[in-house]
């Protein structure tokens, strides 16, 4: 999840003047005893706000340190997601994890309920290979896409509330479906799973923690072990598991591995829809800004047709900018799928979307804004990856 917000010059409430004035003292502390008063005090204001529902002056003073102060704006973020994804009850500390997976699908990918013998399944992959010796999980069961995930930090809490409540009656959460958005359907995408985690305080929480452990081979030993269980889930997609982490550290990971799958998995969803090997796919990338470079776009063709059949978006991400040399990234790892051509235009392309669907335009290798179609006779197809 992007750290990128817009500065409002109205002026900050009360409650927001606070937390910016407590933050930037915390950016500027000079010892440990002086940063625990402060986090405190800091704490117990994002505590009361996200239980009032009060986002507003958590938005605005974020909104003012962005701009006037980089390391304080950090150091409130923090505070804030941890007030969203942590809580202690006496001896026992609590955390909201997300278990991501990345798919891709000719077809829609799901979102459903998830059985009880699949979480029991995946609270026993979860507790051997990737949570702490003494950490136990209860989940929520459902399947989200990422539209059907809390929107902002005050529903966030709420929804952490709800499964540490279920949790601590020893239960798995039973999600009320009724209450989820609609999912948008991409050929690529995001699943999550949710979890509460609880481990005495001052215990590992996760398998890293611990003196024998490391991300890498948690990770593998996951893959390996929980991947099968989500085959039912998945029905017919292809997928990649990601490494469960705290809630908004997974959901920004996420965010970082999807931009490569999205483009290793259009190679290969073109290969499939028009029975083409790659080295018969051509890309064309290019970056798109407004006041600012916003993203790249990446569109795909057949070789013999200058016709825009699919696109993928690249947005940028934490500290990104137009000095990063994402079309270097992203040409190298077109490459590697054996794509036959691919286009890095240096053109500053317009950040355009269509007036009747509000799809993303993509550049064709004239350099100029079309709408990625299919052939008509594959019109029902998703032709955008997320």
């Amino acid at each position: 999840m992007k750290r990128r917000r817009i500065y409002g010059r109205h002026r900050l409430s009360r409650d927001a003047e606070r937390l910016a004035w407590l933050a930037q003292g915390l950016a500027d502390s000079g010892s440990r005893l002086e940063d625990a008063w402060l986090e405190a005090e800091i704490g117990a204001l994002i505590e009361r706000l996200l239980r009032a529902g009060e986002e507003d002056a958590l938005n605005q003073a974020l909104d003012r340190l962005h701009e006037t102060n980089a390391r304080a704006y950090d150091e409130l973020a923090d505070l804030i997601e941890a007030g969203c994804e942590v809580s202690r009850v006496g001896d026992t500390a609590r955390l909201i994890i997300a278990l991501p997976v990345l798919a891709w699908s000719r077809y829609a990918i799901p979102t459903r309920s998830v059985p009880k013998a699949t979480l029991d399944a995946l609270r026993a992959q979860l507790g051997a290979h990737v949570l702490g010796a003494e950490a136990r999980a209860h989940f929520a069961d459902y399947l989200f896409s990422p539209d059907q995930l809390p929107q902002g930090y005050a529903e966030t809490r709420a929804f952490a509330d709800e499964l540490w409540n279920a949790a601590a009656a020893g239960k798995d959460l039973k999600v009320d479906t009724r209450r989820l958005t609609e999912s948008q359907v991409f050929v690529s995408d995001v699943r999550y799973l949710l979890a509460s985690v609880q481990v005495p305080v001052g215990r590992p929480v996760f398998r890293w923690n611990e003196t024998e452990g490391g991300r890498p081979a948690a990770l593998a030993a996951w893959r390996e072990q929980g991947g099968p269980n989500f085959q039912n889930l998945l029905t017919g997609c292809a997928y990649e598991l990601l490494l469960p982490d705290a809630y908004f550290a997974a959901w920004r990971q996420a965010d970082r591995d999807t931009r490569p799958f999205a483009l290793k998995a259009a190679v290969e969803y073109l290969k499939t829809l028009f029975n083409e090997p790659a080295n018969r796919i051509r890309a064309v990338a290019a970056p798109y800004y407004e006041h600012w470079l916003e993203e790249w776009r990446v569109a795909f063709t057949l070789a013999n047709s200058d016709d825009v059949v699919h696109g993928v978006t690249w947005p940028l991400l934490g500290h990104e900018d137009e000095n990063a040399d994402l079309g270097a990234e992203i040409e190298t790892l077109l490459k590697s799928t054996g794509i036959g051509e691919v286009r890095i235009l240096d053109t500053r392309m317009p950040l355009e979307y269509c007036d009747d669907c509000g799809a993303p335009l993509f550049p064709n290798p004239d350099g100029e804004n079309v709408h990625a179609e299919l052939p008509e006779d594959m019109q029902g197809t998703p032709a955008q990856l997320h």
